[in-house]
């Protein structure tokens, strides 16, 4: 038997967040009905990591994946969930936890960002628009750059005034400044792309911050592409040896 799925997410007040994760794993089962797949989190919403782990261990499960549900390597990946993943080991010693890479970088959440975008009416052709790329933001340099190398990437694919990367919190640009930057670059509109999975409070604050006239596109949500990833990242730790599961 396969081993479940765990789909760790960072978890939110808003209950938005939650039902968006609940919808993406439903695609997830509906592409591999057989799976054992459920949902967890990291902080603020339930159930919590442990919480599932030891329900696990409970029903008689040897082994568990863990997916992060993380668009970066940032301090949830890097240090809240391996020392959740230390602790069930040393709770639970019949319980085998692999924990897979997270989410990015991987082409297909560009590509889903970019199906939002479009969603809004955003033109990718129009060489007025301004794009802003919106993340979380993050202490941990590399998770930026990331986001940074994704505009970059769009900046030269598409003749648009400027694609320019922005974060809600702990890293700059900020959304004001990104905007203000592509002002001066000639942009007569603004749209903003969204490099968040689900709803929430950054994603809330992007919004207010973009202003009024700018278009703002939906997280990537529940994308049968992005329930492909999941099931790829899985895939990639259940099959792994023993010794290397790690992200």
């Amino acid at each position: 038997m396969a081993p479940p799925l765990v789909a760790v997410a960072h978890g939110s007040r808003d209950p938005r967040s939650a039902a968006s994760i609940a919808a993406l794993l439903s695609v997830v089962r509906e592409r591999e009905p057989d799976l054992d797949v459920r949902a967890a989190f990291l902080d603020l919403s339930a159930p919590r990591v442990p919480d599932v782990l030891s329900a696990l261990a409970e029903e008689g499960h040897r082994e568990a994946v863990i997916v992060p549900l993380l668009l970066g390597s940032a301090f949830h990946a890097r240090v809240d969930l391996p020392a959740l993943v230390s602790e069930a080991h040393a709770r639970l010693p019949r319980l085998s936890v692999s924990v897979s890479a997270v989410l990015g970088p991987d082409e297909r959440l560009s590509s889903v960002a970019l199906r939002r975008l479009t969603e809004t009416g955003a033109s990718l052709t129009d060489p007025g628009l301004g794009v802003v790329l919106a993340g979380a933001g993050s202490s941990h340099a590399p998770a930026n750059e990331a986001v940074a190398d994704v505009a970059a990437s769009w900046a030269a694919r598409f003749p648009v005034a400027g694609v320019v990367p922005a974060f809600a919190s702990a890293a700059a640009p900020d959304v004001p400044a990104a905007v203000a930057a592509l002002r001066a670059a000639g942009a007569r509109r603004i749209a903003v792309a969204s490099w968040f999975l689900a709803p929430g409070r950054l994603p809330d604050r992007v919004t207010a911050l973009a202003g009024p006239t700018a278009v703002v596109a939906e997280p990537l949500g529940a994308d049968p592409a992005l329930a492909a990833l999941v099931v790829d990242r899985y895939l990639a730790a259940a099959t792994a040896p023993v010794g290397v599961r790690s992200a």
